[in-house]
């Protein structure tokens, strides 16, 4: 049986529900083959990948360090400037207040600007070599760039200084780029000028002012000389606000999960020393300003308690001359059965009501010094009773609010869009700490009003007493009430004194931020460098893979047979010889033993009982896929197999077979049909005695209508009775439609599919005729497929007449390499052989 084809009726009525001619969109196996032969690309793209990722980390990559500080905050402090740690005893908040309150303060904008003004770190040093920068830190330049502050100065300008002979310095600028629209540090606002020529490259020594319409600076030395020289220096100049910026986004602050009062700040940066010096200068101006800011409002607390003790001094005097006197004048010091429990109840109660009072008027205080904005005369919230690290972190944030503002007021005009943002972030800030007040208004008007029911509670068990008697108790009271608001006062004032006696930053710094020659965080070199090498690595994956999806080329004889249906009669390798007569030229050859492999499946397409001719048509989807040198060859292989054989060229418009033959093609096949010559003179000899050949002849103005004609088809039939076997080179099908109207009188139709050359699509037209009876008794024939992929390729050894080669049983073996993977293969197995 041949291959594929299914005889039985039923297998036909069940393969003709099938949907035919659909090939899959992706071959996976010839991917994978391909990806193989071209090796030497991944190996190419490799190497390249390596040392495109050696150059990036050599040259380009800019390592980023980080260094990190711990500091622990204590919670001793009095100040709403520094806020106590245990300020959620009285209303329960919760969280660590005061780190959350300390982190803020080192992210803030005041403290980060007052640091890169302080030491003037908007002027930045790196150097350059061939091709990378380094960036350094202000130490480690021999040098430092000190600029007029007075003068407007270009940002963003890179400043190169060339070391030359007598410690001077040549200043190179950039041959482009200068602009119009300076700085100015002292605003911290552009502004412009006028148009100006590009400086000169000048050489100054230490301390000589450069002075240019975009510049002016001068150089100092480094007190502390580096031990490494450099080239170059090259100075970029930037903006507070800038700078500000940067510094802010590289600082990160965490808290201890075991002891939250410990902070772990991190600063990262293209310098390691700068990081660390940068972050031992923000903790010390921050301990430094801490303790400032303790001390201003220990000091201004009490000054205003003080005020208040004397205050409450002098009616305290005059309460106490007023019982005095009821006691000796109206003889009641001795008050006979007194309510001693309700007397003591009233005297703890107004006791406290006094002391609330007392915080009432410290709040008032605090509003009032909000209110006014004069934060330098601000008093300790333990004054009023109460530590909240929100409220004095809000109050900070007001204060310096309202001095960015005053800055802003100098350079924005009132109705500017800078000039409402801030205004708006103050009435936010203003409405937080009026928030906060009120809840503390709140809540000691309810402690009032609840000490208030509870006296009068206890005064009704006092109105059986005699007027004079109860006059008397009312200015004790009254006495007692004071005595305790005194009381108060001088405890509080005395824990002020005891504060500014023995205040000391509440931040202590548990390691400071060092050198250790830490390596870089960043960039993750390794895995830039993984990804630089495997993206180079997927180009030509993505090119072949690209490649596979836009090939519609017919590659596999598996997924060929899969999708057709179609009966294989054969595959024919690839033809060496210089023409195509590879048969007669090369009779020991395997592609000569594929086409007599061919020969006998052919006999299974064809119905045997009949005793006439037999007629094969050869015919494909376009031309070059070989339809031709099978049938030449296929003609030979009959013809040498002693059966009478004719070959005809009836592919009219382009006439091939005579040069191959070397005959004349003067007259041939549509001279016959035409009536100019007879059949004898069409009809050419060959060297195979059994084989015959009438060529196409000269190209006919009508070649569809000469073949279709009723005399073509008694010239077939005629030869039926002189011939053994008719092969007619027919036209090919995707082209035009005679073919089909000649396999209505053949027994056989040889459908040829040339490898890696015939489209897919091309073949869908002739797999629905077959499988809808149209044609019948057809095969394929696979052409010109090569072995170079090694064993197996596409389909198996079942039908490899001619494309396998035979390991030196056939002639044209003697030459041939077998492919790497199998002498591997080889190799491997003799080894084992011999163990």
């Amino acid at each position: 049986m041949i291959p594929g084809k299914d005889t039985t009726q039923a297998g036909k009525n069940e393969a003709s529900k099938e949907k035919f001619g659909t090939f899959a969109l992706f071959d996976i196996e010839h991917f994978l083959r391909r990806i193989l032969k071209n090796w030497y690309w991944f190996v190419l793209m490799l190497v390249t990948g390596y040392a495109i990722s050696w150059v990036y980390s050599k040259y380009y990559a800019q390592s980023i360090y980080a260094s990190n500080l711990s500091l622990s905050v204590s919670n001793n402090t009095s100040s709403y400037f520094t806020p106590n740690q245990s300020i959620n005893f009285i209303w329960g908040q919760g969280g660590n207040q005061d780190g959350i309150y300390l982190k803020k303060m080192l992210l803030s904008r005041s403290h980060n600007e007052f640091l890169v003004k302080e030491l003037d770190l908007f002027v930045n040093y790196s150097t350059k070599g061939v091709i990378k920068s380094t960036y350094l830190d202000k130490t480690d330049s021999p040098i430092f760039l000190e600029i007029d502050k007075k003068h407007v100065q270009q940002v963003n300008y890179p400043i190169t200084l060339i070391p030359k002979s007598n410690g001077a310095y040549e200043v190179v600028l950039p041959e482009e780029g200068q602009s119009v629209n300076l700085y100015n540090y002292e605003t911290e606002g552009f502004q412009n000028i006028n148009a100006y020529a590009r400086p000169a490259n000048k050489v100054i020594r230490i301390n000589e002012w450069y002075s240019a319409p975009n510049l002016r600076f001068r150089l100092v030395y480094n007190p502390v000389l580096p031990k490494i020289k450099f080239e170059n220096i090259i100075v970029n100049l930037g903006t507070v606000n800038q700078t500000v910026n940067d510094i802010v986004s590289t600082i990160g602050v965490d808290f201890d999960k075991e002891i939250s009062t410990i902070m772990i700040i991190t600063k990262k940066g293209y310098n390691l020393n700068s990081t660390v010096n940068f972050l031992n200068k923000s903790v010390a101006e921050l301990q430094k300003k801490r303790l400032e800011d303790k001390n201003i409002v220990n000091k201004n607390t009490a000054v205003y308690l003080q005020g208040n003790l004397n205050n409450i001094r002098k009616k305290l005097d005059s309460s106490a001359a007023v019982v005095n006197y009821l006691k000796t004048s109206e003889k009641l010091y001795d008050i006979k059965d007194r309510d001693e429990k309700s007397l003591t109840v009233i005297k703890e109660l107004e006791a406290k009501k006094a002391d609330i009072i007392s915080k009432i008027s410290s709040l008032d205080d605090i509003r009032r010094t909000l209110e006014s904005q004069n934060f330098d005369k601000m008093i300790a919230t333990n004054a009023a009773g109460f530590q909240d690290g929100m409220f004095s972190a809000t109050v900070t944030e007001l204060k310096a609010l309202y001095t960015k503002r005053a800055e802003m007021a100098l350079i924005y005009k009132p109705g500017s869009e800078p000039m409402k943002e801030i205004n708006r972030l103050i009435s936010e800030a203003r409405l937080g700490s009026n928030g906060s007040l009120k809840s503390y208004y709140d809540k000691y008007y309810d402690e009032i009003s609840k000490i208030d029911r509870k006296v009068a509670e206890a005064n009704s068990d006092l109105s059986a007493y005699p007027e004079k008697e109860r006059r008397y108790l009312d200015a004790e009271r009254g006495y007692n009430m004071i005595e305790a608001t005194y009381n108060s006062l001088l405890g509080r004032q005395n824990e002020t004194k005891m504060n500014v006696a023995t205040n000391q930053s509440d931040i202590t710094v548990i390691d400071p931020a060092k050198n250790l020659g830490q390596g870089p965080i960043g960039p993750n070199v390794k895995l830039a460098k993984t990804g630089i090498i495997f993206g180079m690595l997927l180009l030509p994956v993505l090119f072949i893979l690209i490649g596979e999806v836009l090939d519609n080329k017919i590659r596999n004889i598996k997924e060929l047979l899969n999708a057709t249906k179609i009966p294989l009669l054969g595959v024919i390798g690839n033809n060496s010889n210089e023409n195509m007569l590879t048969v007669l030229e090369q009779p020991k050859s395997s592609v000569s033993e594929a086409f007599r492999g061919i020969r006998a499946s052919v006999r299974f397409l064809m119905d045997n009982s009949e005793e006439k001719g037999k007629v094969i048509l050869v015919t494909s989807s376009i031309g070059g896929e070989g339809k031709t040198y099978i049938s030449i060859n296929l003609a030979s292989v009959l013809g040498l197999s002693d059966k009478k054989t004719i070959l005809l060229g009836m592919d009219l418009r382009k006439p091939k077979i005579f040069g191959d033959f070397k005959i004349d093609n003067k007259y041939g096949i549509s001279n016959y049909l035409t009536g100019e010559v007879g059949i004898d003179q069409i009809i050419n000899k060959t060297k195979i005695p059994n084989l015959d050949v009438a060529t196409s002849g000269p190209i006919p103005p009508n070649p569809s209508e000469l073949l279709m004609s009723q005399r073509n088809i008694q010239f077939i039939e005629e030869l039926k009775e002189i011939y053994d076997f008719i092969i007619i080179d027919s036209p090919p099908v995707g082209l035009v439609a005679d073919s089909y109207e000649l396999m209505k009188y053949s027994d056989a139709n040889i459908y040829v599919v040339r490898h890696e050359y015939t489209e897919k699509y091309m073949l869908k037209m002739i797999t629905e005729k077959y499988h809808n009876d149209e044609i019948a008794h057809l095969g394929l024939i696979y052409n010109d497929y090569t072995t170079k992929q090694g064993y197996g390729y596409g389909y198996g050894y079942g039908y490899g007449y001619g494309y396998g080669y035979g390991y030196g049983y056939f002639d044209e073996d003697k030459n041939y390499k077998e492919p790497l993977l199998i002498r591997i293969r080889n190799k491997v197995q003799a080894i084992l052989n011999k163990k």
